[in-house]
């Protein structure tokens, strides 16, 4: 599955997305109040002809996602898999 497709399929709840290359590496971990919305806006034209964004589409093969309850804890779970991956377009 395209990774436009699979953001389109993302739940509307709150949680982290991470963007993974072909070798499983972490690339970038992001926090969303709504999933579906926050993700899909990677593949608008504006986004994609921005360096650091359009790069990172590229390289990204997977995306995975995981809920929490509320904004907050997806701060804090962001933080700390920024931490624990140090990935490259954070």
């Amino acid at each position: 599955m395209e990774l436009r497709e699979k953001a389109a399929q993302l739940p509307t709840q709150p949680g982290v997305y991470l963007y993974k290359d072909a070798g499983g590496a972490v690339l970038y971990v992001g926090k969303a109040k709504n999933l579906r919305n926050r993700v899909r806006s990677y593949f608008n034209e504006d986004r994609l002809a921005d360096a650091k964004t359009g790069s990172l589409i590229r390289e990204a093969t997977a995306l995975e996602y995981i809920l929490v309850d509320n904004e907050k804890e997806a701060l804090a779970l962001e933080n700390n898999l920024i931490k624990q991956h140090k990935p490259r377009f954070n």
